[in-house]
Parts: structure tokens; C-alpha cells; sequence
């Protein structure tokens, strides 16, 4: 197993304290405060690291925001808004604006997590089973959520199932049985890649000498980017789906 960076002691250290804090007051013994501390995975460790960048990232976008001299961080922004909004116009459609936020924030954050797996030492984090999981069932929430809220609950329920009364009894279960098993197509699909892609790339540095597993990093970075797209389109068809009305 890859041995972790020096940065992620440290972020230990700040989940630690959080952790301290809490059961401190929840009145939890030391020794098990100790041992849950020590049990926070680098995953997460480098999960947080990816928030906060992204957080600061665009707190210094909005300080900074120039109608007449945009800054280099200003213009990266417009052309992730620009890029996200596309796609999401031509996917959701009418409407696609309230899902923007949460379609960019999926791509950046895992795009982020999976070029972490391109520093010497550090394990992608969405090669661990855990990472795509936690995604993919915030993006089953979020959609079902939406698909309620703009149908209502009896509303978005029929869509379960479908045109023809008489056999919605059978379309029904099928339709439930295909929307869970979205969460672990998108959990399979983003770990099981970025899994393959670690191994691979693992097994030609060892195996092979400096140049060829060069261009081993330059397939690790496309697939990163490749599996980043390909989890938000698939989030945006399934909200463009679950808000979509019948004409």
C-alpha cells in the first residue's frame, strides 16, 4: 500500500482535534477517542484536502471578481461555468440552471480526487470502494429529491409506473430495481476504473523503466478526466430525467 504524504499526518491531526472535541463532550473515553482518530482513512484525508481547495479556490474567485480585469482564477471559473452549463442546458434542459452548482462541484471534486493518484505515493482515493459509494448515494438523494419536489410525491411515483395502467403492476418493481441499481452502476463504474488505472500504472513502474510509465500517467489523467465527465453526465440525465414533464 502507498505510504502516505507528510500533509496527511496533518490533516489527521485537524480531524483529530474535530473528533476530540466532540466526543469530549459527548463523554467518550480517551482510549476510544485515540483509536477512532487513528482510523480516519487517507481517502478521507485527501477527500478534505480536495474540498477545501475547491472551497478556497472559489471564496478567492468571488473576492475577486473584476467586470473590466478578470484574474487568471476568474477566468478558470467562466470556463468551467460555461463548460458545466452547456451540457447541462442540452441534457436537463428548460430549468438546467438550479442543477449547475451541484453538476460542477461532482466534476471538480472528483476530477481533483482522481489526479491525486498521479503524485508518486498517494492512492486515487476514488480507487477505494467507499469514495464512489458516498457519491453515487448523494446523487441518487439529490435527483429523488428534485423528481419530488417538482412532481410531487404521488406525481413523480407515477412515473415508476409508466404509460399503460395495466401493467404498472410489472413496470413498477422493475422501475424501482433500476433506479437503485444507478447507485451501483456509477459506484462500480468510477472505482473499478480508477482501480485499474492505479494498478496498471503501479505495475509499470516497477516493471518498466522511467519513460514508458510516463506515458502510463498521461493514460491515468485521461481516464481521470474521462470518468469525472462521465459521472456527471450521467448525474445530469438522471435529474433531466427525474424533473422532466411528459408533453
Amino acid at each position: 500500500m502507498a505510504q502516505a504524504l507528510a500533509f496527511t499526518p496533518f490533516v489527521g491531526h485537524l480531524v483529530g482535534g474535530a473528533l476530540l472535541k466532540l466526543y469530549q463532550a459527548l463523554g467518550v473515553a480517551p482510549a476510544d477517542i485515540a483509536k477512532d482518530i487513528a482510523s480516519v482513512s487517507d481517502a478521507f484525508k485527501y477527500e478534505l484536502l480536495v474540498a477545501a481547495g475547491l472551497i478556497a479556490f472559489f471564496l478567492i474567485v468571488r473576492l475577486t471578481l473584476s467586470v473590466e480585469k478578470p484574474n487568471p482564477a476568474q477566468q478558470i471559473a467562466e470556463m468551467i461555468h460555461e463548460f458545466t452549463g452547456n451540457q447541462a442546458e442540452s441534457v436537463i434542459g428548460h430549468g438546467y440552471e438550479r442543477f449547475q452548482a451541484y453538476a460542477t462541484c461532482i466534476l471538480l471534486f472528483i476530477i481533483f480526487n482522481n489526479f491525486l493518484g498521479l503524485i508518486p505515493g498517494i492512492t486515487t482515493p476514488t480507487s477505494q470502494p467507499v469514495v464512489p459509494l458516498g457519491l453515487a448515494v448523494l446523487t441518487f438523494l439529490y435527483y429523488n429529491f428534485y423528481g419530488v419536489r417538482t412532481h410531487g410525491l404521488i406525481g413523480y411515483l407515477k412515473q415508476f409506473a409508466g404509460p399503460m395502467w395495466q401493467i404498472s403492476w410489472l413496470l413498477f418493481p422493475v422501475e424501482v430495481i433500476s433506479h437503485l441499481a444507478r447507485m451501483m452502476s456509477l459506484t462500480i463504474r468510477l472505482y473499478a476504473n480508477m482501480l485499474a488505472s492505479d494498478l496498471l500504472a503501479l505495475i509499470c513502474f516497477s516493471m518498466i523503466p522511467l519513460i514508458a510509465p510516463v506515458a502510463f500517467l498521461g493514460l491515468h489523467a485521461f481516464v481521470a478526466a474521462i470518468q469525472a465527465y462521465v459521472f456527471m453526465l450521467l448525474t445530469m440525465i438522471y435529474l433531466g430525467m427525474a424533473v422532466s414533464h411528459e408533453h
